[in-house]
């Protein structure tokens, strides 16, 4: 089958790869343009971007995936297929409709479940048990097209966003594939998404992303495991940024000081780094990145001097 692949990060590789190793024909690759990036602000493209060229693969980039200019390209491909992962963009009806085939999406939840672009940080966040990944066909609507194929996947007490990710990258390709072989073959059926339940899970950004210390303790640290890697949950030290990882909540702990508080601050023991008050409980943070600075330990930070006990988080 000639398939037309759309996908910009990490997460869209395993589809990718699946595609290729699986014989398909990729007859071209739509990535969003270079950016800059990182702390010396240098132009980089995107992981999928990297890949198709290392492939021999025709790239597009437009900065809009529309018009009639990219049209004529994207014809040119003669695609007969579409397949969308993590691509970044909303794209329009004539688009969706240019190959015969239509256009494939493989979104990281379980539909009608967090429709939107940050489905994996919202899972988290929002203390789901499970999650997992919808194949469905794509309408002009934000991720309400007809479920062709799921997979649920249970979400670890302790798992990251960045965990989570990679998990569901690699689920997200065999769906893939699985997919489109039943495609191929006609035993593929199509269902409605039921309406009543739908969820959104809006995309995330740095404003986002700073910690409510008056939350409660698992609360709290939802935040920062499903804000990891980025945007990365922040908050301030003395009006100087400072991301926080890794949490362990104490929900029991007793409130012995105001939310925000760092109750204690272990130089030396890693796994009980800096303990801070929430609302209810505390959390011990074991990784940080402040300002300007590499991640690291948060024993290191204290080491550091670069927080004590008695100092209030904001």
């Amino acid at each position: 089958m000639r398939i037309l692949f759309w996908g910009t990060p990490d997460f869209a590789l395993p589809s990718l790869r699946a595609l290729l190793g699986e014989g398909h024909d990729v007859v071209g690759v739509v990535t969003r343009p270079d950016r800059r990036a990182g702390r010396g602000r240098a132009v980089r493209a995107s992981p999928v971007k990297e890949c198709a060229e290392s492939e021999h693969l025709p790239v597009l980039q437009p900065e809009r995936a529309r018009g009639a200019d990219f049209l004529t390209h994207l014809r040119a491909l003669e695609p007969e297929l579409s397949v969308v992962v993590a691509y970044g963009q909303i794209l329009r009806p004539e688009v969706l409709a240019l190959p015969p085939r239509g256009s494939l999406n493989v979104h990281a939840s379980l539909l009608p479940e967090l429709r939107g672009a940050a489905p994996i940080n919202w899972a988290i966040i929002r203390g789901h048990a499970e999650t997992g990944i919808t194949v469905m066909r794509m309408v002009a609507r934000m991720d309400a097209g007809p479920i062709l194929l799921q997979v649920s996947e249970p979400i670890g007490e302790d798992e990251t966003a960045s965990d989570l990710s990679a998990r569901l990258s690699e689920i997200g390709a065999e769906a893939l594939i699985e997919t489109l072989t039943l495609l191929e073959e006609g035993g593929l059926s199509e269902r409605e998404q039921d309406e009543s339940r739908v969820t959104f899970a809006p995309r995330l950004e740095r404003k986002d992303a700073r910690i409510d210390w008056n939350l409660d303790a698992e609360s709290v640290a939802r935040w920062m495991r499903g804000l990891d890697e980025a945007p990365g949950a922040w908050t301030l030290l003395d009006r100087t940024e400072v991301k926080l990882f890794r949490p362990l909540a104490l929900p029991q702990l007793p409130a012995t000081a105001e939310p925000g508080t760092v109750l204690g601050a272990s130089a030396h023991d890693p796994s009980a780094g800096v303990l801070v008050a929430c609302g209810a409980g505390a959390v011990h943070v074991r990784e940080v990145k402040p300002a300007g600075k590499r991640r690291m330990t948060a024993a290191e930070w204290v080491r550091g001097r670069g927080v004590r006990s008695g100092d209030r988080l904001g």
